[in-house]
């Protein structure tokens, strides 16, 4: 071990004049306000990164915080990330997976690009992908309310037929039935023009159920661009960070945790920075009627 002089000498004959006394000063200084408030500021932002699956940049870090009532300024956000070597997950190419059926009538795009709606289950759009693993191809198929985000229905298997979307549009109903809130006449559902949506068993089952069923325009993403969103951020978020992946139980269990975390935690820039979950809550308080102006509860 070498002690200070030495280091200090063989710095100033290689041009850095460091006197000793100045190492022990900078060594006993009392630290600053800034480094004391930066330091507690690191452990929040790491703990806020590391509870969103570590994929949040540096609005969703910083929008975070303030939910928690942290006052700090965005650009102290990126500093201490940077600091960090903290980064958000940046998305990759979309693949499709659906193939369009000529052999069935299709109904009609009754979106027609709006992704908007006054209320939850006014507008829902699905679409299906795949994720690779050691046993196998695995699709995924979701189910998502246009009003808040939520991701509302979901199922995994290791076929594509149209028990895939069934599963995911069943899960949607009993979980909205659940709630409180069904789903029925009144509902759109929107899908591209993939034959699994296209299929008879499917159409037959949105009828049964009430809902109008909606269909893009056969090759165009646009059609279906908020659906095409979602799985993009499916991917980012969980399946390209946590590979490899080992089979269909496998993913389940990711997907179970990745949809929680997305409806109840993550915040979504389109709906003003809160959960898909608080969203609905929001909404369905505002519309509980108020007591009349004098009256005692």
């Amino acid at each position: 071990m070498f002690g200070v002089e030495p280091i200090c000498k063989v710095l100033t004959s290689h041009g850095l004049k460091i006197a000793t006394s100045t190492y022990y000063a900078a060594k006993n200084r009392t630290p600053s306000a800034r480094s004391i408030r930066d330091a507690e500021l690191k452990t929040q932002i790491s703990r806020v990164h590391a509870d969103n699956f570590g994929v949040y940049g540096v609005r969703k870090v910083w929008r975070q915080l303030h939910r928690e009532d942290i006052p700090v300024a965005r650009c102290t956000v990126a500093r201490l990330m940077r600091d960090l070597g903290l980064e958000g997950a940046r998305r990759g190419k979309k693949i499709r997976t659906t193939i369009r059926d000529d052999g069935h009538d299709r109904p009609s795009d009754l979106l027609r690009r709006d992704f908007t709606a006054s209320r939850p289950n006014e507008r829902w759009v699905a679409d299906f992908t795949y994720v690779a693993t050691w046993s196998g191809i695995v699709y995924v198929a979701f189910v998502v309310d246009v009003f808040s985000r939520a991701t509302v229905g979901w199922s995994a298997a290791t076929s594509k037929r149209a028990k895939l979307v069934l599963d995911a549009l069943d899960m949607a109903l009993w979980r909205r039935d659940r709630d409180g809130i069904p789903a029925g006449p009144g509902l759109v559902h929107h899908s591209d023009a993939g034959s699994q949506y296209t299929s008879f068993a499917f159409t037959a089952h949105l009828l049964e159920a009430g809902i109008d069923a909606s269909i893009g325009t056969v090759g165009d993403a646009l059609d279906n661009a908020l659906m095409e969103s979602q799985i993009g951020l499916y991917k980012t978020e969980l399946i390209n960070p946590r590979r490899p992946w080992h089979g269909l139980a496998d993913v389940e269990l990711g997907t179970a945790e990745w949809v929680d975390w997305f409806n109840n935690q993550r915040v979504h820039t389109a709906i003003g920075d809160i959960p898909p979950h608080e969203h609905e809550t929001n909404h369905y308080a505002q519309q509980q009627p108020q007591p009349a102006a004098g009256v005692n509860a």
